[in-house]
């Protein structure tokens, strides 16, 4: 099944508040299925139950991987190692991005079927669809198109060619939400750049 199979209907969705709902000893046990060496797992758990700072307390969750965390996109893939796994390319072909998820499908009521097996296998590691951000959208010439890690994918109808035959393609940008979001840091970066020292600039990294 390629992409254009997602004419009939996608799944897009994220994982509601992934790094922060991933349970530590579910994944130390997933972790373990690749490395048996001792320290390196005992090391691990001692960062998962480091805590973080928030407003000058430290808060020690029994869930999660730090937000930000160098390592944490790594663990939230190891932990989601599973849903791969487990997936039937039967439901529809699965494309996930860390917490980022779509479903390809042939049809809406297929869409409908993965959404609910997705939803399903999500529940098994005590993680759920972000309501907010799930829907089932059809990939069509002018359809809106779907949103899938900061881009928007659509298909696009043009004249091309020197018989300027009408030809369809698939075409990708960023999203609305990245755009905002890369306007807002240079915004942030320049605001009186010219007026404040060094000291008193805000910092883009924020």
């Amino acid at each position: 099944m390629s992409v254009i199979a997602g004419a009939g209907g996608v799944v897009e969705t994220d994982i509601a508040d992934c790094f922060s709902a991933i349970p530590h000893d579910e994944l130390i046990r997933a972790v373990e299925e690749c490395v048996c060496d001792q320290s390196v797992l005992k090391f691990l758990s001692v960062i998962l139950r480091a805590g973080v700072m928030e407003e000058g307390q430290v808060r020690r969750p029994v869930t999660g991987t730090a937000q930000g965390g160098v390592i944490s996109p790594v663990l939230c893939n190891v932990y989601l190692h599973w849903l791969d796994r487990t997936w039937d390319d039967g439901d529809g072909v699965l494309v996930r991005y860390a917490d980022d998820v779509t479903v390809m499908c042939w049809s809406r009521s297929q869409a409908e079927r993965a959404l609910a097996r997705l939803t399903e296998l999500l529940a098994e590691l005590g993680l759920r669809p972000k309501a907010a951000k799930t829907r089932i959208v059809r990939l069509e010439v002018g359809g809106e198109g779907l949103d899938f890690s900061a881009f928007t994918i659509g298909w696009y109808a043009a004249l091309g060619g020197t018989a300027k035959r009408l030809v369809t393609f698939l075409a990708r940008w960023p999203a609305d939400r990245a755009m905002q979001h890369a306007r807002d840091r240079m915004r942030v970066s320049t605001l009186g750049s010219w007026t404040l020292s060094p000291d008193e600039r805000p910092c883009p990294c924020r």
